[in-house]
Parts: structure tokens; C-alpha cells; sequence
């Protein structure tokens, strides 16, 4: 008889611990994430991150509030990322020029590969080269043909040294043997003000800022296959190589967050991919809903670092 309570009281006990643990497992997350943005306001990152932020929480039960922290080219907001607490509850949200290209130009303060993971890669965009809408610049080759016959005049406003709207458009120049006067501002957002002040010739940006700016500027192309703005001509159509003009939109994770943390987050990204009201704001920002999992993105990550390494190496040489 003692011997049958004992098993019983010890049954009950062990159900109860297991019964603890998962709902420890499930507490988390116990109070608001922190995403970390490396740019500045205005941006595309920034409008992303406005729509993603306000329909996860019914996905995660807590809010998650957005924190800009621009600055050295996104050092300022990755460094931060980097040394919080890896509990899951400050994430940063970037882009690959950030993670795997800046690490072959400059020593950076933290290790890219080894100090982070991705939790999703939310979705990914082409850039296209604008001017002001009463620009002289009427077409791409017109720009282009310009700069070659006026070495030094041309005005280029890009979102940060080695940063997502800086690469493409320096490619182009490279190929084009333009000689350009090349400016960084801290993100897309002060780039494009930038341009709308008359302080640029030229900018880089993506379909999403410059759907806002209405009838302000003129899309001369666009680094798609398929123009999504107007219907200007593509990079491909001039002759451009565009195998490195897409950005990724990245969620990242201090590597050492617990496994059960990061598939609860992953988790949450996977179901507002589905989610009716995140596919309807993003369709109005002009953005694609085509998130990948984190898993599956970690795998570019290599491939990614190896691709920018031939490309700065031949931006550089000489």
C-alpha cells in the first residue's frame, strides 16, 4: 500500500516537473523584444519595420519596440546587438551588406558569422537609381554618358559606406567608368532627403521609399528583372551585371540564444508570413512577403561572405 503511494506521489511529482518545464519553455517571452536598427528613420528598413512590429506580438504576446541606433556605417546598432544578453529579448534587424560584406573592408568590433543567427530572413528587395523629377538627367545612359564627359561632377548619395544602397550604385559607376563624387549619409531615409534638398545628382533606393515620394523624382532604372516602378529600363537591359544588387532583409540573434527561444521567435515570423493584415500593409509599402526561415538563410550566409569578398577585392584593386 505504501509502496503504491510512493509510485503514485512520484508519478504526480514527475508530471508536475514536466508540466513546470514547459511552461517555462512557453513563458518566454515574459516581457516586450527589443529589435535593434542600425539605420537611421525614413528608410526602407524602417518602414518594415513599423508593419512587422505591429501585427508579431499576437503571434508572440508581447510587443516588440523598435530601437534606431545609427551610426558608423551600422556598426553603432550591430556592436549593441552584439553584446546584449542572449536571452532573445534585443534582436537586430539588418540587412547582408551589413553582415557579410563590411567584414571584408574594415575591422569591425564583433564577428558577424560567430556573434550571430538569423531567426528569419523577413524578405528581400532590388534597388533603382532616381533622380529629381525636373533632373537634366532624363534617362539611365543619359546620367551615365554625363559623368563619363564630366569627370568629378556628378553627386551620389548613398546610405553609408559599404552599405546596401552605397553597392549597387558604385558597381554601376565602376562599370560605367563614371568618376563620381560618392557622399554616405546614415541610411536610405537621410539619402533620399538628400536628394529631394537638391544636395545629389543621383540616389539609390528601394521601390518601397520611392512609391512615398510620389510624383517627386523619376525612376531611371532598376535593378529587377522586371521594373516595379513605372516602367523605366533595367540594369540588366544596359548591359549591368545584377547578381549582387538584392538586399535581405535580416532578423538576427546573439548566437547564444537558447535553441528554444530562437524556434519560438522563428515560429512567430513563420506564422506572420500567413498572416492576412502583415500580407495586405506590406502589399502597400510595395514590398514582397517572401520570408525566409532562418535555417534555411544561414546557409547563404558563406556563400554570401565569399561573393563580397571578389567584389571589394575588385572595387579596391589598384
Amino acid at each position: 500500500m505504501r509502496r503504491t503511494l510512493l509510485k503514485t506521489v512520484a508519478a504526480g511529482a514527475l508530471a508536475l516537473g514536466l508540466g513546470i518545464t514547459g511552461a517555462m519553455a512557453q513563458s518566454f517571452p515574459e516581457k516586450p523584444i527589443t529589435i535593434i536598427l542600425p539605420l537611421g528613420a525614413g528608410g526602407s528598413h524602417d518602414l518594415n519595420a513599423r508593419v512587422f512590429t505591429s501585427i508579431i506580438p499576437q503571434y508572440l504576446d508581447q510587443a516588440m519596440i523598435v530601437r534606431l541606433m545609427p551610426g558608423a556605417s551600422g556598426q553603432t546598432g550591430t556592436a549593441a546587438a552584439a553584446s546584449a544578453p542572449a536571452d532573445g529579448y534585443t534582436l537586430l534587424f539588418s540587412h547582408n551588406y551589413f553582415d557579410q560584406l563590411q567584414q571584408h573592408v574594415k575591422d569591425l568590433p564583433y564577428e558577424p558569422t560567430k556573434d550571430f543567427v538569423t531567426v528569419a530572413r523577413l524578405n528581400s528587395a532590388r534597388f533603382c537609381l532616381i533622380v529629381l523629377a525636373d533632373s537634366e538627367h532624363k534617362s539611365i545612359n543619359g546620367l551615365l554618358e554625363y559623368g563619363r564627359a564630366n569627370p568629378g561632377k556628378l553627386e551620389f548619395a548613398h546610405s553609408g559606406q559599404w552599405g546596401a544602397g552605397m553597392v549597387p550604385g558604385a558597381r554601376l559607376l565602376q562599370w560605367a567608368k563614371v568618376n563620381a563624387n560618392m557622399t554616405p549619409y546614415r541610411g536610405g531615409g537621410p539619402s533620399l532627403r538628400a536628394l529631394l534638398a537638391g544636395d545629389a545628382d543621383f540616389t539609390v533606393q528601394l521601390p518601397s521609399t520611392i512609391a512615398g515620394q510620389g510624383d517627386k523624382v523619376r525612376t531611371l532604372a532598376c535593378v529587377n528583372d522586371e521594373p516595379v516602378v513605372g516602367s523605366p529600363p533595367t540594369f540588366k537591359s544596359i548591359g549591368f551585371p545584377t547578381e549582387l544588387g538584392e538586399m535581405h532583409r535580416i532578423i538576427m540573434a546573439p548566437r547564444d540564444i537558447p535553441a528554444d527561444r530562437l524556434a519560438i521567435l522563428r515560429e512567430a515570423f513563420a506564422k506572420l508570413q500567413e498572416d492576412k493584415t502583415y500580407q495586405r500593409m506590406m502589399g502597400r509599402l510595395g514590398e514582397d512577403t517572401n520570408l525566409m526561415d532562418g535555417a534555411d538563410y544561414e546557409k547563404l550566409r558563406p556563400v554570401q561572405s565569399d561573393d563580397y569578398k571578389a567584389l571589394v577585392d575588385s572595387m579596391t584593386s589598384g
